[in-house]
């Protein structure tokens, strides 16, 4: 429809629908989430030290330089990562294409299960083998953080994580900005702001991506679980989880 005094073509208005998810708005910024690459696991009886920071693996490797050139034509103006070298190192594989390093946030560290117990001996050593099975169970049935004892509680966590990435958007409110982090990170956000009480409501893959607008303090989900960067052109995947 044309504007009936100049004769150029009349902006469509706005609906309800663009308005509430942010659809063209002008200063709208974009909150990119990518989880780590695949880690080496360690053995099953390790130390718990053993389990903060492995390194990744050589799929997880590749799965980085996947979801670096997947990202690369994106607008990205900064890249965070936590200090774990998994999450940090994924995060240089996608900042390499933008000439950025991360800048690190320590607060975007994965949950800290059994932060509490003793670094040099494994969790089975104090809690016994049965506690643990029950431990594990527990957080299957509930999937909440506060089924570990000896841990980093539920609240602390998405606390923790939600102030550093509040800090983030509010630093970079109309800019692309990405976020290389952990499954836990990743669900922590979520959660809060979907209002869903469980801390697990998804896995996110290896390297997948998910991406949040935002404008102020309205934040809307645009995709989750992006995967699709690891598939080969003969169709192989490079998925894990």
């Amino acid at each position: 429809m044309a504007d009936p005094d100049t004769g150029e073509p009349r902006e469509r208005p706005k609906s309800p629908q663009d308005r509430a998810f942010l659809s063209d708005h002008p200063e709208r910024g974009h909150l990119i989430l990518v989880r780590h690459g695949e880690q080496e696991w360690p053995e099953e009886n390790s130390p718990t030290a053993a389990w903060i920071d492995p390194p990744l693996s050589e799929r997880g490797r590749h799965q980085a330089e996947l979801v670096g050139q997947f990202l690369h034509r994106e607008p990205i103006a900064a890249v965070y990562s936590s200090h774990l070298s998994r999450a940090h190192d994924t995060g240089r594989a996608i900042g390499k294409h933008h000439d950025l390093e991360p800048m690190v946030m320590k607060e975007l560290a994965e949950i800290e299960i059994f932060r509490d117990l003793p670094d040099d001996r494994p969790a089975t050593d104090i809690l016994g083998d049965h506690i643990l099975e029950g431990v594990r169970d527990r957080f299957v049935r509930l999937r909440k953080w506060d089924a570990y004892p000896m841990s980093e509680s539920s609240a602390e966590f998405r606390n923790r994580t939600g102030l550093a990435l509040d800090a983030v958007l509010a630093r970079h409110p109309d800019q692309t900005v990405v976020v290389a982090c952990h499954g836990g990170v990743i669900n922590a956000f979520l959660a809060e702001l979907l209002t869903i009480e469980m801390d697990m409501f998804f896995r996110p893959a290896h390297t997948s991506v998910h991406r949040i607008r935002h404008v102020g303090h309205h934040r809307v989900i645009e995709s989750l679980n992006e995967t699709h960067h690891l598939l080969d052109e003969s169709g192989a995947s490079h998925r894990s989880e």
